[in-house]
């Protein structure tokens, strides 16, 4: 069994997407102030975004999905338009590898890495979860061969990773690591809001509420409660006539529901986008020669890098796994 996907010009995205709106997403010209959100998918991409939308709202967090989306869209999928009228500040988002990623000097860009092993389990678990991938009753096994071939929507891990990677010194890239920003989140947070502007950090050093509320509203538990019913009203549901109709959804969103009203799934009130946000789940996971071909794959593909500086933990204990 495997996901449902579609190769446009040769990149593998969800067949859920609009092909057109995708292409439009690729001809973006960023503007000046415009700040990216750069994950490969499941790294901590909703995370960083709400971190980042907390930051420059002073702690007022999105409500609705859709207030969400406005603040912090989802470029393959809404198109350029929906950027376009963005209020700002905002943070726009991308799964794309540096080669296809809209591109400025002027603009800054938020790359956040994650460990493959960590990555490969909760991109199993958002394939399942999301009604328009048609794979609610695919295996680990099954996605885990997916994964260590590259065949995952938005291409390669390990090619995704090397691509920001190299441009991690760029004045314009703040490159971060999902485990480090887990292990002291605070200094995380004072980190993104000194890359988008020094005045933020200097809010947040002077107002210890502050930082408080937003690393509240950001930690695992207040995120599943709020994102996980606002994606769910979304993408959970049968969709109906009323929302494809509606002149404020952007073309590419309505798309996906034209999508899901022709196929076959249960609905659910709640989508766990937003499932542990823990590091090492894939130890419940993986199977020991799992562990050791992605192990195998991870050397492979980083050689003549020092990307295992990122996660020593790994490394030193590779024989072990």
């Amino acid at each position: 069994m495997t996901p449902s996907y579609q190769l446009v010009d040769g990149f593998r995205i969800a067949k859920a997407f609009s092909p057109d709106t995708f292409r439009k997403a690729l001809s973006y010209k960023p503007r000046n102030d415009d700040i990216f959100i750069v994950t490969f998918p499941k790294c901590g991409t909703t995370w960083t975004q709400h971190i980042v939308i907390n930051i420059l709202k002073r702690g007022i967090p999105p409500e609705t999905f859709e207030e969400f989306q406005k603040l912090s869209p989802f470029l393959e999928i809404t198109g350029p338009g929906v950027v376009e009228t963005m209020p700002r500040p905002g943070a726009i988002k991308t799964h794309l590898p540096f080669s296809l990623q809209p591109y400025s000097p002027q603009a800054k860009y938020i790359y956040v890495a994650r460990n493959p092993f960590d990555c490969c389990v909760s991109f199993y678990h958002h394939t399942k979860e999301f009604p328009f991938y048609q794979f609610p009753e695919g295996t680990f096994d099954e996605y885990f061969e997916i994964f260590i071939n590259g065949q995952t929507d938005f291409g390669d891990y390990f090619d995704h990773l090397l691509s920001w990677y190299e441009h991690r010194n760029d004045p314009n890239v703040l490159f971060l690591v999902y485990e480090n920003m887990k292990a002291d989140t605070q200094a995380a947070v004072l980190k993104i809001a000194k890359f988008l502007n020094q005045e933020y950090e200097r809010i947040l050093l002077e107002d210890d509420n502050l930082m408080e509320r937003i690393i509240r509203q950001t930690n695992v538990e207040n995120m599943k409660n709020s994102v996980n019913k606002n994606f769910g009203s979304f993408f959970g549901l049968n969709p109906n006539d009323d929302q494809i109709k509606d002149p404020n959804l952007p073309e590419g969103l309505k798309y996906i529901l034209k999508f899901m009203k022709n196929i076959e799934f249960n609905p659910k009130a709640e989508i766990k986008i937003v499932r542990k946000g823990i590091v090492g789940d894939w130890k419940e996971h993986f199977s020991p020669a799992q562990s050791q071909r992605l192990m195998a794959k991870f050397c492979q593909k980083i050689q003549g890098t020092d990307i295992d500086q990122l996660w020593p933990e790994f490394f030193v204990a590779k024989n072990q796994i």
